[in-house]
């Protein structure tokens, strides 16, 4: 059963920038902590600079990275991961066990634990927490004002009452024990616990906010909600009653929104800012140049892409799609805007992935086999539509703006003519996800080590709506990620995944265009900052030193 823990996962490492940034010491507890640092006199208030806002602070219901960077800091889950890897945990289960066959799942829960409210955590919050997400008739599902919990159902097999729903019961065993009983086995299952996700809301707050939660978070993290004022800034303030003793350090986080880069880049060099994402890779340089600033970069761990939507015509014909695939220039694109830090990709997920299948024939770039493409499927002279394009800079993507460009120029070559699309981000993902596009730009970054959580969520069919903004259904892809789902064996897993992908490939129901090497920058007297692989990391141990 040890293969069950360790068959999907994936141990990415990111690095620093800063020399002297102290590694994370093990505890007692088996949590981690870094080296204890003179005490600072700075005030202990760091602003992060992003460039868009969060859609929800309800980490369930959402799936971008600018919601679960900042209720990484409000909410935890049963287990965490290491903080520069996917290698699992405590978190608020202190230890656990598992049956032989695999089915049943124990957890120890932290004792003395309380909620931002004042509540207590134990074992009926997590059951009413896991209910909520899988019983669309729960109390607390609020599915009648428009929450999903798409990621639930595509890791967990689906909901209650579907035949492929993994978990059969939660029992509560005690005040701080709680049991798993799963129908079938599940080989991600403990990844998917340390996922953001899945992470613990107090029971007192649904009965107090309701649907409204995701405006008024309440968890058992380092940091509490203090406010939100939309597009422009998120505050939190230290949890003074954190179970981890003598932390945070910060006594407050803001996550100020600064939508062009540079301008990120200008408020981070004037000291109006203390960290910043989305830095373009050309401004490297002016970072590694400057002793009052540091770069951070993360673990390769992502996809961005270029999506069609297959249900609109043209895109429903697999040759339209497979000509622009020969159309792009990746490596011009990776040349001209990730300064190197980024391979083309030709899979859906990141290479180093367990069943990552290297054996499949990229599309190469030729303008000359695209255009045949195009005449074979009844255009000829092309046509004409809508490339939708993000409006804020994303870890796979740094400045969406010009990779736009740079792919409506290429398009350009062979007759086809792309008008430029672009909304606020919210807006963005939700019409995306109910299928208003015609072809669209957006990515993926793993947030738990397994490549069911890449492939099942963009490409199968029990991810529409949600993840799966292709609206691409091939019912033998979907099977065979089922299958690899429910598989322990890593060998077994490893060959469903390879053969997915070389259906996907064939489909081509997107373009899979880099697999980047996101970077950040900081002031120097930022200590502690780790940038996790899952492009989320909590801020417990972070410093502003003097």
């Amino acid at each position: 059963m040890l293969m069950l823990l360790l068959a999907s996962a994936v141990f990415l490492t990111a690095c620093g920038g800063k020399e002297d940034t102290q590694a994370p010491v093990e505890t007692e507890d088996g949590t981690d902590e870094p080296v204890e640092q003179a005490e600072s006199t700075r005030d202990q208030v760091l602003i992060f600079a992003r460039g868009g806002d969060s859609v929800s602070l309800d980490y369930a219901s959402v799936t971008d990275g600018e919601s679960s960077r900042v209720t990484k800091q409000i909410y935890e889950t049963l287990i965490e991961f290491d903080q520069d890897s996917f290698e699992i945990g405590p978190g608020l289960a202190t230890d656990w066990s598992f049956s032989d066959d695999g089915l049943t799942f124990t957890f120890q829960l932290r004792e003395g634990v309380k909620f931002h409210d004042g509540t207590d955590f134990n074992a009926e919050a997590v059951k009413l927490n896991f209910e909520r997400w899988a019983d669309p008739e729960h109390p607390f599902n609020f599915a009648a004002e428009g929450y999903t919990y798409s990621v639930y159902g595509t890791q967990f097999g689906g909901f209650k009452g579907d035949e492929g729903h993994a978990i059969e019961e939660i029992n509560v065993l005690g005040d701080y024990e709680i049991e798993f009983v799963l129908n079938q086995p599940l080989g991600s299952f403990m990844q998917n616990m340390g996922m953001s996700y899945f992470a613990i809301t107090s029971p007192a707050a649904f009965e107090e906010h309701g649907s409204r939660i995701n405006e008024n978070p309440v968890g058992t993290g380092p940091f509490k909600f203090v406010s939100w004022q939309k597009d422009d800034s998120i505050i939190l303030e230290k949890n003074e009653n954190y179970w981890k003793e003598g932390y945070p350090k910060l006594d407050r986080v803001i996550f100020q929104v600064i939508p062009d880069n540079s301008a990120r880049l200008t408020a981070l060099r004037s000291g109006q800012i203390d960290l910043m994402d989305g830095l373009n890779p050309d401004d490297i340089a002016t970072i590694e140049g400057d002793a009052e600033l540091q770069l951070f970069e993360r673990a390769t761990n992502n996809i961005g892409y270029l999506g069609f939507n297959v249900e609109k015509e043209p895109f429903d014909d697999p040759l339209v799609r497979q000509a622009i695939n020969h159309a792009i220039d990746k490596e011009s694109l990776i040349f001209a805007l990730y300064n190197g830090r980024a391979e083309p990709a030709k899979n859906a997920v990141p290479p180093g992935y367990l069943g990552y299948n290297d054996e499949i024939e990229a599309y190469d770039f030729n303008p000359e086999t695209a255009k045949s493409l195009l005449a074979e499927a009844g255009y000829p002279d092309g046509f004409e539509f809508d490339l939708w394009t993000m409006p804020v800079a994303r870890p796979y993507m740094p400045d969406p703006e010009r990779a736009a460009e740079a792919l409506q120029a290429d398009l350009a070559k062979i007759g086809v003519k792309a008008n430029i699309v672009t909304m606020e981000w919210a807006t963005y993902l939700e019409k995306t996800q109910q299928g208003e596009q015609d072809m669209f730009m957006l990515g993926w970054s793993g947030v738990n080590g397994d490549p069911d959580y890449f492939l099942s969520n963009l490409l199968s069919s029990h991810a529409i709506p949600g993840g799966n903004r292709s609206f691409y259904r091939n019912e033998e892809v979907t099977s065979l990620l089922d299958q690899a789902k429910t598989t322990v064996e890593p060998s077994e897993r490893e060959t469903l995944y390879k053969q997915a992908q070389a259906l996907i490939h064939a489909d081509a129901p997107m373009v899979p265009l880099v697999h980047s090497v996101p970077v950040l920058a900081g002031a120097s007297y930022v200590n502690n900052y780790v940038p996790h692989p899952s492009t989320s990391e909590v801020l417990t141990y972070v410093e502003l030193a003097d």
